[in-house]
């Protein structure tokens, strides 16, 4: 069983006066998170925040780059030619980098968010667009794309992929992720029970199809009501397994 393992959440969502989640309680207890920069969720007010509750925190820090679909939150598909996402990735990438050098945290890793990450796993040219020109931009920057035969082909062309796994979505029997519409709250139990099976590297899915996954980071998502009861739950259960939490950078130094 892994017993290392990066912890990370999706944060800095709100907008304007509009507020999702609770980055607040959920980003102290994680290892990573991702900030939404501005097309599916988030502006500068909110970028700003997020990234100073992280260096509170001493979290590391990502990008979250989405679809430009505020009113659909970046969940509905578009068409996006492989050169069109990986400009949609440095844009909010540099929004994101500029605001942190001002906070004073390094941005140090890209995480597509919603219907982009999607098209990464459908269309091996737009993840190699994506983490090429990540690569070309800041080469010391990891991308996170979902663990299996994508994110390892990319890993074995040089990149810096970081391979994740879900603790509060289902998967399908193709080893797809389930995206909610609109996510409930869940069983934290249930959740910390699917975090340590991706741990043990075999998850179930929905249909009961005994699926391999091999993840160097768990996601936890902020836009369910309660993520933080979830994310502090799998903290605990991995405590109690002897299982050590570290930023991304961390456990990808010890996988090489």
């Amino acid at each position: 069983m892994r017993t290392l393992v990066d912890l990370n959440a999706d944060a800095g969502e709100s907008f304007g006066r509009w507020t999702l989640g609770s980055d607040e309680q959920l980003i102290p207890l994680v290892t990573s998170v991702n900030i939404a920069c501005g097309w599916h969720a988030g502006d500068p007010a909110t970028m700003y925040r997020t990234l100073s509750l992280a260096r509170e925190a001493g979290v590391s820090v990502g990008a979250h780059p989405g679809m430009p679909d505020l009113a659909g939150f970046g969940r509905r598909a578009m068409a996006l030619t492989p050169k069109e996402a990986a400009e949609a990735c440095l844009y909010q990438f540099g929004a994101l980098r500029g605001i942190a050098d001002h906070v004073g945290v390094p941005v140090n890793h890209v995480k597509p968010h919603g219907a982009l990450y999607g098209l990464t796993l459908r269309d091996e040219a737009v993840a190699d667009a994506v983490v090429d020109a990540v690569a070309t931009a800041a080469p010391d920057t990891h991308v996170v794309l979902l663990a299996g035969p994508t994110a390892q082909r990319v890993w074995d062309n040089g990149y810096p992929v970081v391979r994740e796994a879900f603790a509060d979505l289902e998967y399908d029997d193709n080893g797809h992720i389930v995206i909610e519409p609109v996510p409930r709250a869940k069983s934290p139990q249930q959740c910390a029970e699917q975090a340590m099976a991706i741990l043990r590297g075999e998850l179930v899915s929905m249909n009961g199809r005994t699926l391999d996954v091999d993840a160097d980071t768990i996601c936890v998502h902020g836009d369910r009501p309660n993520a933080a009861e979830i994310a502090e739950t799998i903290r605990a259960r991995f405590e109690e397994a002897g299982v050590e939490t570290a930023p991304m950078a961390t456990v990808l130094a010890k996988r090489q």
